[in-house]
């Protein structure tokens, strides 16, 4: 191991870290000349977080309780640090010496010095030391010593870096997330970089030591949080980051050993495979997650997208099974969803599936009406998810254009192409090429056609995807 660099906040750094840990001030020590690469004497003295003269004053104190009092300052205990490895320039700690370091900093004389000290001492100290040497404990003694043992142990498990608030505090702020960024007035990468904060936070307390239900906790917390990052990633198109952030959500999900995070971390992955064109991953991902019988939601979203996958394969019986499983799920679903948000599958939400289902299918009239029902219910709710509300609006345009009214399908797109750029996401961008495609292959369109074209090509250019992708100071064409 290569030492770091040696600078007060690093030690620091180290000292509170393992302090927090529960680590020994023994552990603590070694651990310091292994990172920084410093002698015994003066290791023991980082361990404590004391100055030179911090040790010098206590060696003072401590050596006249002894009965032999020595008088030194910072500079002298820095040349017994050093010695013997600076010549001249250090100082030779004497056994006194060393029997008074030793009292202060709570250790045997032999943790004091290293393979040079040992070296370097005069026969006659060493052979002071081998009389000092503690022997090995037998009968009552050793009981005694691994009872302490033991006891130090228990402290060191008993203690934990999180506690039940701040458990509390973590999954209130995932819940504040998932709910955030179904908002109108939210901005997708501002909540992307604030779930990312969230998510180092959790991952840095599971680096510390806690309760193993508390470690449980925090890795639900985790696999919600990675899922939700990867949702967004999806969402500005960056699908091979989704799906890594997908695999993180999915171990933090089996950690956790919770089936609803295991439901909806399959869900997250559904939807990406669904996105990338990856259609039976999406559907073997749904069919795995219904199989652990999530409380809440899940249940449904994950039938929901099934349909969705085997709608765009062109399979109409299973993609109408898929919908009545979507159906049957609402009717059977029990209990709160656990986080709530863009974890939960409203019954907008589901009718909007049902809309996109129906017209790859070929029944834009039952389309149209699965997302005007779809538009009635979202209208109902307190927060308007509004990514599901321009699904909706596509859904009745792409209805109204394959019924051949491409004046209807101009007036359901306005609320879409009104959308500002940072929330114009990738799966709405890319169901309105479908459209824009749509629109040119119908020969009687005419210039209300042409300029709808024209529109959606415009909102695709300036899109939250390509906003990310451009470089600092370029601008969209």
């Amino acid at each position: 191991m290569n030492p770091q660099p040696i600078t007060k906040a690093a030690r620091e750094a180290l000292r509170r870290r393992m302090t927090e840990l529960g680590s020994p001030i023994g552990a603590i020590a070694q651990e310091m000349r292994a990172a920084f690469g410093v002698r015994p004497r003066e290791a023991w003295r980082h361990a404590y977080g004391w100055s030179q003269q911090d040790v010098a004053d206590r060696v003072y104190a401590k050596s006249a309780e002894l009965g032999h009092v020595i008088s030194a300052d910072g500079s002298i205990v820095g040349k017994w640090e050093k010695w013997p490895l600076s010549g001249s320039s250090s100082r030779r700690p004497t056994i006194t010496v060393l029997n008074a370091l030793a009292e202060v900093f709570g250790c045997t004389i032999e943790a004091l010095l290293d393979l040079e000290d040992r070296r370097a001492l005069p026969d006659s100290d060493r052979a002071i030391l081998n009389r000092l040497a503690p022997a090995e404990p037998h009968g009552a003694d050793l009981v005694r010593l691994a009872a302490d043992e033991s006891m130090t142990w228990a402290r060191w498990a008993d203690s934990s870096n999180v506690g039940d608030l701040t458990l509390h505090q973590l999954l209130g702020q995932a819940q504040l997330l998932a709910s955030e960024y179904l908002k109108p007035d939210s901005n997708p990468l501002t909540l992307f970089s604030r779930t990312r904060t969230l998510r180092d936070r959790v991952f840095s307390l599971l680096e510390g030591h806690q309760h193993p239900h508390q470690t449980s906790d925090l890795y639900m917390v985790g696999g919600y949080v990675c899922g939700l990052l990867a949702w967004i990633s999806s969402d500005l198109g960056h699908v091979a980051e989704a799906e890594a952030q997908g695999l993180t959500a999915w171990l933090c999900a089996e950690l956790s050993r919770n089936n609803t995070l295991r439901s909806w971390v399959l869900s997250v992955r559904s939807k990406t495979a669904f996105w990338d064109g990856r259609m039976k991953d999406a559907i073997k991902h749904a069919r795995h997650g219904a199989q652990y019988a999530p409380s809440g939601t899940a249940t449904v979203l994950l039938a929901c997208q099934q349909a969705d996958a085997w709608s765009k394969l062109g399979a109409v019986e299973e993609a109408m099974a898929a919908l009545a499983l979507a159906d049957a799920a609402r009717d059977s679903s029990a209990g709160a969803d656990d986080i709530g948000g863009l974890f939960a599958c409203s019954p907008a939400r589901q009718e909007n599936y049902a809309a996109a289902v129906h017209l790859r299918i070929g029944q834009p009239a039952q389309a149209l009406r699965a997302a005007d029902h779809a538009l009635e219910l979202i209208s109902a709710q307190p927060v308007r998810a509004y990514g599901t509300l321009a699904q909706i609006h596509i859904s009745r345009a792409a209805a109204y254009l394959a019924m051949g009214e491409p004046e209807g399908t101009h007036e359901a797109l306005l609320p879409v192409l009104a959308l500002p750029p940072d929330r114009r996401l990738a799966t709405v961008s890319d169901r309105l090429a479908e459209i824009s495609t749509s629109l040119g292959q119908l020969r009687d369109a005419g210039r209300a056609g042409t300029g709808l074209r024209a529109a959606i090509e415009e909102f695709r250019s300036n899109s939250a995807p390509r906003r990310l992708a451009l470089s600092p100071g370029q601008t969209a064409d």
